[in-house]
């Protein structure tokens, strides 16, 4: 998410519904169309399963996953590259902590006390 936040900088896509495009089947929402959160999120979450050896787990969470992609263009929340967009970003995201987390350090302790 911190990752999105940081593309929300640069970029302000309105939402389809605000361009009239769409009609909206929700309540509105505030912030900037591109990336989806959603997408981000789901994604991420799928994407984390695979390196761990659990590939039916990742499909399950993958199908998951594009489901709320689906989902969030169908409800008229987002262009269909605002999900590719947070797609990429949460894909991106599981690689950067898969390649920088360290098992048995200051950090991991910290995180697995507070789960």
């Amino acid at each position: 998410m911190a990752l999105n936040q940081l593309i929300l900088l640069g970029v302000h896509r309105i939402r389809p519904y605000d361009a009239g495009i769409t009609n909206l089947l929700i309540a509105p929402s505030s912030d900037p169309s591109f990336p989806s959160d959603h997408a981000t999120a789901s994604f991420a979450i799928a994407a984390a399963f695979l390196p761990h050896g659990l590939p039916r787990r990742g499909a399950v969470f993958l199908l998951a996953a594009i489901l709320v992609a689906f989902s969030r263009v169908y409800i008229g929340t987002h262009y269909v590259t605002d999900i590719l967009g947070g797609a990429i970003t949460g894909i991106i995201a599981m690689v950067g902590v898969r390649f920088t987390y360290r098992k048995g350090t200051t950090a991991d302790r910290f995180v697995t006390n507070i789960l």
